[in-house]
């Protein structure tokens, strides 16, 4: 797995550290619980879109690309770190945010990501829920175009197989991290929703021959839907890295159980995540993405999921800047 034959801008700080969880092992019983703090990737308060942009940008500036297009919801973690390193890069910025929550909190749509976002001096457009955003943004494309700009446009959440070599690379890291440790890896969990993440470790993982096997807690879509989408994605990674044979269908697990109401919509399990993982770890995750994709492993704990000695990796993808857009969930609800 040869990544350096892909345009790439060193973005991350990195290795992100490999820790163990000691107290948060022994609260939930087992099995070890052990964190890749990808939150501490750097770039506009780290994140894991950051290891999608390395290849993204590179990608970007091998083009000529003088603009940067891309879209999220409105607390988007992608937008927020596209936002910092086209900055970093010295590039111009549009962002198209959709309300895909329906809400006037105002902490939620002025605080948090989007307040940064507003510090970085980005061009910022808004789109109803529902919209169609990769055709929202491939317009924006083209109308910049036609103004003498070189747009690049990047998906929602940088999740095309460019965007996933940043976690094949992952792969690579972290069994270089576990091997010099002395560490056996059974499982790696995380959030996954726009599937790049979990897309670029199965297909890294796979083409290392690794035998960790990867379980992303879903947080918008149904199972099947968020398993096919990832499938697909990691199959275009593979081809892309040159993998012979593809990937294994089983190989792409996803669990969708706790998702709650929708996309972005607390749950009380997340509440519970958050808070647990402050108060034993001193880590903070965030209300989106890690914070679901932790409610989903402590309840899976609880369920017998995993044995007691197994070695069970939560990645950790960043997001804690969205926690001050959940300011009155996280106050109103019972400490």
């Amino acid at each position: 797995m040869h990544l350096a034959r892909f345009p790439r801008v060193k973005l991350c700080h990195a290795p992100t550290p490999l820790e163990f969880m000691p107290n948060l092992t022994k609260l939930l019983g087992g099995p070890q619980l052990w964190i890749k703090r990808d939150d501490c990737t750097g770039v506009a308060t780290g994140g894991n879109k950051n290891r999608k942009l390395e290849f993204l940008m590179g990608e970007a500036l091998a083009q000529g690309a003088d603009h940067v297009v891309t879209q999220g919801a409105v607390q988007s973690n992608h937008v927020r770190q596209t936002a910092a390193v086209a900055a970093k890069l010295g590039l111009k910025c549009t962002v198209v945010l959709e309300h895909r929550i329906q809400t006037n909190d105002p902490d939620y749509l002025e605080s948090g990501n989007v307040l940064l976002d507003k510090l970085l001096g980005i061009d910022i457009e808004y789109r109803d829920g529902g919209t169609d955003m990769q055709a929202a943004i491939e317009a924006v494309g083209e109308r910049l175009k036609s103004k003498g700009t070189r747009p690049y446009v990047i998906p929602g959440g940088g999740s095309n197989a460019t965007g996933a070599l940043g976690y094949a690379h992952v792969a690579l890291e972290l069994l270089a991290q576990a091997n010099e440790m002395g560490l056996r890896i059974d499982r790696l969990v995380h959030a996954t929703g726009s599937a790049g993440t979990q897309a670029g470790l199965v297909a890294g993982l796979e083409a290392l021959n690794s035998g960790i096997r990867v379980l992303g807690i879903g947080v918008r879509l149904p199972r099947e839907r968020q398993e096919e989408n990832v499938h697909k994605l990691a199959e275009a990674t593979a081809a892309k890295l040159g993998l012979k044979g593809g990937i294994r269908r089983d190989a792409v697990e996803a669990n969708c159980d706790y998702v709650g109401a929708g996309y972005g919509i607390p749950t009380e399990g997340m509440a519970e995540a958050v808070r647990m993982v402050a108060r034993s770890e001193g880590i903070f995750l965030d209300p989106v993405y890690s914070g679901k994709g932790m409610a989903g492993l402590i309840d899976l704990v609880r369920k017998g999921a995993f044995g007691k000695e197994e070695n069970v990796v939560f990645l950790h993808t960043g997001g804690q800047v969205g926690l001050f857009g959940y300011r009155d969930f996280f106050t109103g609800a019972a400490a």
